[in-house]
């Protein structure tokens, strides 16, 4: 049976239409503008994470102690910043292994300042403030007006640098005196061997000062002024954390209480 050329026709437009990448749209004239159908581009991923700065401990650490030295004016006191950072960061971690039992109180001898200027700080941990400031003798072996040399050793008369617990009071040559526990092996902990204590002398304060170019010196103890000594010990005994400081390279470096 013969198909018409009319039907023929319009089969082939069909078949055209569906298989043509192109598709015309009339504009009112005998021209048609081709439309061409582009493929679906893919999604671009979008990173919806917030990047997370973290510090590490010891920038956390070092900016505690920025705070705290600042807002307790510690600078017009003239305890160094790095003498109050230290001191900051084995108090906590002594305080954090149990050595420590009264955490509310931080004493420091800042022996990198001169035995005239007044060294010895006091420090009330949770109100954030000074409560004592005054002298405070070197061993006579550690030097003159500045304290450069320290020992461990038994009949050095030298101090002894780094961390100490307080312990009990008792009356001894200086009247009344408080017994201190060396915390760092090798470093202080031949304290009790050498009595090494907490105790007033009339050769630490003003009245020795305005007659001597410098305080005087003691056996290896951190002796204060004896007017003072018996509200500094009621403030420091039973379990406070003692630091003595100086910038002694060796001793940073082997501290285990600063490194462990």
């Amino acid at each position: 049976m013969k198909r018409s050329h009319k039907s023929m026709s319009f089969g082939v437009l069909l078949c055209f239409l569906a298989v043509s990448p192109v598709v015309s749209s009339g504009t009112g004239s005998d021209e048609k503008t081709p439309v061409v159908v582009s493929a679906p581009r893919a999604a671009v991923p979008v990173n919806t994470s917030t990047a997370v700065v973290t510090r590490s401990a010891a920038e956390m650490l070092a900016a505690e102690a920025r705070d705290l030295y600042g807002s307790m004016n510690l600078k017009k006191f003239g305890l160094s910043i790095k003498a109050f950072e230290y001191a900051l960061k084995g108090y906590k971690n002594l305080v954090e292994r149990g050595k420590v039992v009264k955490d509310q109180v931080l004493s420091i001898c800042d022996f990198s300042q001169s035995s005239r200027r007044k060294r010895f700080y006091v420090i009330d941990m949770a109100k954030k403030k000074v409560l004592i400031n005054t002298w405070v003798a070197h061993g006579r072996n550690s030097g003159g007006e500045y304290a450069r040399s320290f020992s461990n050793s038994p009949e050095s008369h030298k101090s002894s640098l780094g961390f100490y617990v307080t312990g009990n009071t008792y009356y001894g040559s200086h009247g009344l005196a408080l017994k201190i526990e060396g915390l760092e092996k090798n470093i202080n902990d031949k304290a009790d061997e050498r009595n090494i204590v907490i105790h007033g002398s009339n050769y630490v304060g003003a009245s020795f000062l305005s007659r001597s170019p410098f305080n005087g010196r003691s056996y290896g103890c951190p002796a204060l002024p004896q007017q003072e000594t018996g509200k500094i010990i009621q403030k420091i005994k039973d379990g406070t954390c003692l630091f003595i400081y100086h910038p002694t390279k060796s001793y940073i470096q082997k501290s285990k209480v600063l490194n462990g």
